[in-house]
Order: structure tokens, then sequence, then C-alpha cells
């Protein structure tokens, strides 16, 4: 067996513990997930730069399909290719199956039960703590961003994210994801077109500032 299959093995098994644990190990759904993915493929294995991740979840949110199942096909494809993706795929899914497949009769039985309800409360609470950590874990990109356009677009989004929670408007998330796409696509051609003319501008203006002797020179 030659040393590349080996170390794609070795990178599909660790794929595949991960994922599992992640899967059978995490409450609350595919938001509550994404700090576990984010420690585990960032912060721990150092599959991806925080940077990376960050995209990663942008990408997994704007496209169909649960946000946990997309981060873990895109982190898989980054680490391992199709077969990664794959393996992470099926990993993050198989414990959560079997699980609810397990207790969905007995919870309709017991579902009346004092005791059940509470550690359901206490359930939420930490699924709302997970989900903060990903958003304080994710958000730290801040720290060096030195763009006001990005800040702008953040807190904007920040705000009809909490009017929307606190149901003071109604609308479909998907709004913001499609309108930050439109904005980073006409932001980008922007910024792009200036700093191209400013290419073009600043050499007429050395040639300009230069003279006559220095002209002969050159």
């Amino acid at each position: 067996m030659s040393k590349n299959i080996k170390v794609k093995l070795k990178n599909l098994i660790i794929l595949a513990f991960t994922f599992l644990k992640i899967g059978a190990l995490t409450f609350g759904g595919g938001y509550a997930m994404i700090s576990i993915i984010e420690r585990e493929a960032s912060a721990k294995r150092k599959w991806l730069t925080s940077e990376e991740m960050l995209d990663i979840v942008a990408i997994a949110e704007s496209t169909p399909g649960p946000i946990a199942l997309n981060s873990a096909t895109f982190v898989g494809a980054k680490v391992a290719g199709f077969l990664g993706a794959f393996v992470a795929s099926i990993s993050v899914m198989l414990p959560p199956i079997v699980i609810i497949t397990l207790i969905s009769s007995l919870l309709t039985r017991y579902f009346d039960n004092p005791y059940v309800n509470w550690a359901f409360l206490g359930m939420r609470a930490g699924v709302a703590a997970l989900i903060l950590n990903a958003v304080i874990n994710l958000g730290k990109f801040l720290k060096t961003e030195k763009r006001p356009a990005v800040y702008a677009v953040f807190f904007l989004c920040l705000v009809f994210g909490l009017l929307s929670v606190f149901h003071i408007i109604s609308f479909d998330n998907i709004f913001i994801v499609l309108g930050t796409i439109v904005f980073g696509i006409i932001y980008t051609l922007f910024d792009s077109f200036f700093k191209k003319r400013k290419q073009k501008i600043l050499p007429n203006k050395l040639d300009g500032s230069m003279t006559e002797d220095d002209r002969e020179k050159k």
C-alpha cells in the first residue's frame, strides 16, 4: 500500500470518527452543530482556517439542504475530495437517524412526563449557548477586517436578524443570504474597477511629475 493511499485512508477514518461523534453528541440541529464543527475542523484538526470555515458556513447556508449536512460535506471535500465528502455526510447523518428511530416510539409515551420536559428545557438553554458560541467564534474575523462596508453589512444583517427573532418584522432569512451575495459581487466588481483605474492613473501622475532631463534619460 502506497504512502498516499495510507494518508487518504487515515484522513477518511478520522473524518468518519469526527463526524460520527458530532452527529451523536450534538443536540439542537444544524446551527448548534456549527460550533462543534468549527472547533473540530478548524481549532483542533487544523483542516481549515477560520476564514475558510466562515466561507463554508456561508455556502452551506445559501445552498439547499440542512446546514450541518452541507457543512460536513464541504469540510469532507476539502480534506479528502469526493470520498471525504461522502464519508463526512454519511457519518454526520447516521447517528441522528439511528437515535431518532429508537426513541421516537418512546418519546410519545413519556412526552407528558415532567422530568422529560425539564430535560428538554435544559437542552434548549444548552442549544442556545452553542449557537451563540458559533456566532462569536465565526465573528472573530471582524478583528482583522479593515473594510468599513463589511462592518456595515454585518451590523445591518444583525439588526434584521434580531427584528425577525422578536417578530417585529417578518421575512425569510434567505433574503439576507441573497442580499449579502449580491452585495459581495457588486462590492468586488467596484473594488476591482477602482483598483485598475488607480493603477492606470498613478503612472500618468508619476510621468507628469518628471522633469525634462528625467524624460530624456528614460
